[in-house]
């Protein structure tokens, strides 16, 4: 019987011992803060919380499908493009004018015939319906909220571009990659324009579907979601999607296209044609030779060719060749103000971004693609002031000092 007591005291004491450590906890500063919602990792923070275009990365891969946020993530190979695109940035420094008027900050300007608020653009990129239900209609009502920002739709996208048109107000642009028959590029481009796109962006670097190793490793992932690829947009002879994901990296794309395919798209084109997939001076003299009216500095996000350069090391090369003849424009990698303002400086007429709005679209629709624009906006607003730069024609090569590899 005293064994049985004394067990029995002793296990009394380790409960009481137990409950006066839950008691203590409970009144723990430690505990307390970690249930602060700002601390809770589980919390998806609301909208107005995010402070950089970066924040929507994170909260975007919390609510999309794991396959749409690797889509949206991807790069070439080893992706070492994709990463030289940001570093890049890096080897570009601002250099402030002390004295200046900023009191009134004007980042207007016109491309094309096309008058901007902000030399701001959202890229051409498929299947927004992966990020959201509504896609691109979501996309554009934020584009047209974010002080009428262009959307340059794809022809990978998850809408007919009627249906994309009618969801607001705002302007759009339309991308092609080319078809081998004439006659469907003819048929493509007229529905883009008979829908209001006032400007075709032609896309010349995806001879072949490229080799995305980060599908590789992630097999289950390499299969574009049947529901949500672009079959609206096919041509009558049912081809691929552009830009579906492939593990293979082997399967043709438009490997058919040479430099006299711009000749034909002018022949029955009635709106500005621009090049995108530019990314050298060589290239870029002969779009302008067969007639195109804009270049697009691209690596396309670094999608397609590992080891290519990075797009802003390589702009001013191209804005020398042009020589003002042609607005250049430039997209991959772009993520702050400051980002938009060292490519201005540098000769672009205005910045595409890609990534950054499906950011916003996977995180919060239609409010996120505004939110992030906006964002930009302002950072470039603050950035112009800052530097003593109070308007675009201000800003030139004596802005930026580079120190590129």
């Amino acid at each position: 019987m005293g064994k049985l007591e004394d067990r029995w005291r002793r296990s009394l004491t380790r409960r009481r011992a137990l409950a006066g450590l839950a008691g203590f906890l409970a009144g723990s500063p430690v505990l307390r803060a970690q249930r602060d919602p700002l601390r809770d990792h589980s919390r998806v923070p609301a909208i107005d919380e995010l402070a950089t275009v970066f924040d929507f990365e994170s909260v975007a891969f919390a609510k999309v499908p794991r396959e749409a946020y690797q889509y949206t993530a991807l790069g070439a190979d080893g992706e070492f493009t994709l990463r030289r695109n940001r570093e890049a940035f890096d080897w570009v420094r601002l250099l402030p004018r002390a004295v200046a008027d900023v009191s009134s900050i004007d980042a207007s300007s016109e491309v094309l015939g096309l008058k901007l608020k902000f030399p701001l653009m959202i890229a051409p990129t498929a299947a927004h319906g992966q990020m959201h239900p509504e896609g691109e209609l979501a996309t554009h009502r934020g584009a047209t909220a974010a002080s009428g920002t262009p959307l340059i739709v794809s022809i990978g996208a998850s809408y007919p571009i009627d249906k994309i048109a009618a969801a607001a107000a705002g302007p759009l642009w339309w991308q092609l990659y080319a078809r081998e028959e004439m006659d469907d590029n003819r048929e493509l481009v007229e529905r883009a324009v008979d829908a209001g796109c006032s400007a075709l962006v032609f896309t010349v670097d995806t001879q072949l579907h490229s080799h995305r190793e980060r599908l590789l490793h992630n097999r289950h992932l390499g299969v574009f979601i049947p529901s949500l690829a672009p079959a609206r947009s096919r041509t009558r002879r049912g081809a691929q999607p552009p830009e579906a994901p492939n593990p293979n990296g082997v399967r043709p794309q438009t490997p058919y296209i040479d430099w006299g395919t711009i000749g034909q798209l002018r022949a029955f084109t009635k709106v500005p044609l621009l090049v995108k997939g530019i990314l050298t001076a060589e290239d870029a003299l002969l779009a302008l030779e067969r007639g195109a009216d804009g270049i697009v500095v691209s690596n396309h996000g670094g999608r397609y060719l590992d080891y290519a350069p990075s797009t802003l090391e390589v702009l001013p090369e191209i804005v020398e060749v042009v020589r003002g003849r042609i607005p250049v424009l430039i997209d991959s990698g772009f993520r702050r103000g400051t980002d938009i303002l060292k490519a201005l400086a540098l000769g672009a007429k205005a910045v595409c971004v890609g990534r950054a709005p499906r950011w916003g679209l996977g995180a919060y629709g239609e409010a996120g693609v505004q939110r992030v624009l906006e964002i930009l906006q302002g950072e470039l607003v603050a950035a112009m002031a800052h530097m003593g730069r109070p308007t675009l024609a201000s800003i030139d090569r004596t802005a930026v000092r580079t120190d590129f590899p």
